[in-house]
């Protein structure tokens, strides 16, 4: 079951990189980056929004095959993890390299990167940082950080969180063109991100103990 302990602590007898929901991660990624560069090769926004549905729709069939069948690993959530934001940060410099001041509105022709680079460097470091922390704890994911601080869970791997960071912003600033409202979007993402950091940091990060000298030898 989703919730029993099986599910949601970590088993080194199964841990392993190559599982049927990273190979799906690996090709949806390859897929995107192929995409992005088309896109910049043709110079075509429509491309864009296409590698845009693929990461996202990649992102999600890698997560649910890796629960449906039985898959998770801590390997695996590293590596979508890492994945994610190579995609992410290929398409939306994509997305300034083409649309440098905006498709609807007449913006000055730099200012379509501030929100992407608040959002990107919210996504790519601060949101990376709190992802990785699930490390220090016995479980598969972040998805099953609720065990640690359901807070900061509920912020940031809820269904809702996950759609409020990866989704939203993108969507928004899309059919709308906007850059004072993806800026808003971006700022108000980076201030979530940054509260859900100041609770990590109070909770603290458990330092595995020292394996004894009798263990690392035999290790060795």
């Amino acid at each position: 079951m989703a919730g029993s302990p099986d599910r949601i602590y970590a088993d080194p007898a199964v841990e392993r990189l190559f599982t049927g929901a990273t190979i799906i991660t690996f090709v949806r990624t390859v897929i995107t980056l192929a995409i992005a560069v088309w896109a910049a090769y043709e110079g075509s926004l429509t491309l864009i929004v296409v590698g845009l549905v693929t990461y996202w729709v990649g992102d999600s069939i890698d997560g649910e095959w890796a629960r449906w069948r039985d898959c998770e690993t801590r390997m695996g959530a590293v590596v979508d993890m890492m994945c994610d934001r190579l995609s992410c940060g290929a398409l939306y410099v994509g997305l300034i390299w083409l649309q440098p001041g905006g498709w609807i509105s007449d913006e000055p022709m730099t200012w379509i990167g501030i929100p992407i680079a608040i959002y990107l460097f919210e996504f790519m470091v601060i949101d990376m940082y709190l992802s990785l922390a699930f490390l220090a704890w016995p479980i598969r994911s972040p998805n099953y950080f609720h065990v640690i601080d359901r807070r900061i869970y509920l912020w940031n791997w809820s269904r809702i969180g996950k759609a409020a960071n990866s989704g939203a912003f993108a969507v928004i600033l899309l059919a709308t063109g906007w850059v004072w409202l993806g800026t808003v979007i971006a700022v108000g993402l980076l201030v979530l991100k940054c509260v859900s950091l100041g609770w990590l940091l109070k909770l603290g990060l458990p330092v595995p103990e020292r394996a004894p000298e009798s263990e690392k030898a035999a290790a060795a």
